[in-house]
């Protein structure tokens, strides 16, 4: 077990966890309230790994998660405010509220974003850590993904090119045990997973996820390794989530005697026990912690909520990254003048006039019934699916004799 460190980063370390903490909870409690939008995946009993990681990594440095960072970003010294009004889809947030929970980004504190692909960031992790070699950069690239992720394709190519082109990438598999609602051992054939970059040439070590020393013990020494050693690690992080894997989850594939085993291990709670019992802290201290995360997530939850929504006029914008001289990135046939895709803005009058025509008629309430396609037809073929009436023959013969349908719906 690793050595406590001294009073001042003992609080740190607990100040940071309880405050991902209550942030997840009330992130929780606004989705519930419809106030967050999307998807919503939850870090409640992850918060040794997020902050023993973060703990020891250097400004330069850069993170990059998946879809399960809202403790990341915080971590990295993210306005909580921004990461909540983000959740709430507002221009106050970290994406200007076009990301949502899934996305959260700040290139300011070098935390590179969620996403929302199962080891989508994996590869991206290569590139900024090729981009670090490349410009002689001391800085580390830490990679923080899924047990699930550990068996994409990406994972193997990553591993293959990090360890080929010996780039400064700190590989940590945070291992909830669960791939979605898939236990490891079902999911993986190497359970083992510290072992699963080795056949590339990647070392692998594990630690307990769940004691924020043990976490900040093992990231330093593979920081150190990327860093001076030139060379990429890998670690595997044994946690576990309270919570479902989304605030959609059932939770039917385990057990809750299983999640209440976990509980005993619950990583703020022990720190905190630890730290009085060491006399490195007090009661007062680990209060006082709780108090201002408390203060700082009201404080995000009313900052959201007041901030406004995006413009509806700005829902094209950002879309592209364009060069100047530059090929079209798409084009845009829905007029007779096509333009480019990606400048939505400046599209020709004709193409606007079009698009708002349009979207004038689509909010126009219809009178009446609509028609019923059984019976009148689809509004594209123009067949009717019944016999003419007969108070409306114009004199010409009509076939009066209603025509059977095939499986396809059409006339046979």
């Amino acid at each position: 077990m690793a050595d406590l460190p001294d009073a001042a980063t003992c609080y740190e370390l607990l100040a940071r966890m309880a405050l991902i903490r209550r942030f997840e909870e009330e992130a929780g409690r606004q989705y519930q309230r419809a106030k967050a939008g999307g998807f919503l995946h939850l870090a409640i009993g992850e918060e040794a790994t997020i902050v023993g990681t973060t703990s020891v990594m250097r400004d330069e440095d850069f993170l990059i998660g998946t879809y399960r960072t809202h403790g990341h970003a915080i971590a990295r010294g993210t306005d909580p405010n921004r990461v909540m009004a983000e959740l709430f889809g507002r221009v106050d947030g970290t994406s200007g509220g076009r990301g949502g929970s899934m996305h959260i980004f700040d290139a300011e504190h070098r935390f590179m974003g969620g996403y929302g692909i199962v080891g989508g960031n994996l590869p991206i992790a290569a590139g900024l850590g090729l981009a670090s070699q490349y410009k002689g950069e001391e800085a580390v690239t830490v990679c923080m993904f899924g047990d699930g992720a550990s068996n994409t394709g990406n994972f193997g190519e990553t591993m293959n090119l990090a360890a080929l082109w010996t780039l400064p990438v700190l590989f940590l598999v945070e291992n909830n045990l669960y791939g979605m609602g898939t236990a490891v051992e079902r999911h993986s054939a190497q359970t083992d997973l510290s072992k699963k970059a080795e056949g590339y040439g990647i070392s692998g070590t594990r630690v307990d996820g769940m004691d924020v020393l043990a976490v900040r013990e093992g990231v330093a020494e593979g920081l150190r390794q990327a860093r001076e050693e030139e060379r990429p690690a890998l670690i595997e992080a044994f946690t576990y989530r309270y919570r479902g894997h989304s605030a959609a989850d059932p939770e039917v594939y385990r057990e809750k005697a299983e999640v209440e085993e976990w509980r005993e291990k619950d990583p703020i709670e022990n720190f905190a026990k630890r730290c009085v019992e060491a006399g490195v802290l007090g009661e007062r201290e680990v209060a006082q912690a709780r108090e201002k995360a408390e203060e700082i997530v009201v404080a995000a939850a009313e900052f959201a909520e007041a901030s406004p929504e995006p413009p509806l006029d700005t829902m094209y914008e950002n879309l592209y990254a364009t060069t100047d001289p530059s090929g079209w990135y798409a084009v845009d046939e829905r007029s007779p003048e096509p333009h480019r895709g990606e400048n939505e803005a400046e599209m020709p009058a004709a193409a606007r006039e079009l698009a708002e025509a349009g979207a004038a008629y689509a909010a126009q309430s219809e009178e009446g019934d609509r028609p019923n396609p059984a019976i009148h037809g689809d509004a594209m073929d123009g067949h009717s699916r019944q016999a003419p009436d007969p108070e409306e023959d114009d004199g010409e013969p009509q076939d009066t004799v209603e025509r059977p349908l095939n499986a396809e719906g059409a006339e046979d």
